[in-house]
């Protein structure tokens, strides 16, 4: 079974216990996970997004860029960052 086929197959509780760790840094039962483990979990919880359509609003990591007026901002808007010179 490869990789792709394995996340296609992953069960919706595994990827939230998954997710989870990935957000916690711990195991549901408490361990701590490694630096090379939640690397690992966060490449299947991205894959797993992609693959079962989880819309953008709802995917690990998504910050949401518009303000309270329903304008946006971020890198997209048209202001300049405010230089202070000594």
């Amino acid at each position: 079974m490869t990789y792709e086929e394995l996340i296609k197959r992953l069960d919706p509780a595994v990827y939230q216990s998954l997710r989870r760790a990935v957000e916690l840094g711990k195991w549901p039962d408490g361990r701590q996970i490694s630096a090379e483990q939640r690397a690992i979990c966060m490449e299947a919880v991205i894959y797993y997004e992609q693959e079962h359509n989880v819309p953008e609003t709802q995917r690990v990591g998504y910050l949401d860029r518009t303000k309270s007026d329903g304008s946006s901002c971020g890198p997209d808007d048209d202001t300049a960052p405010i230089r202070i010179l000594s």
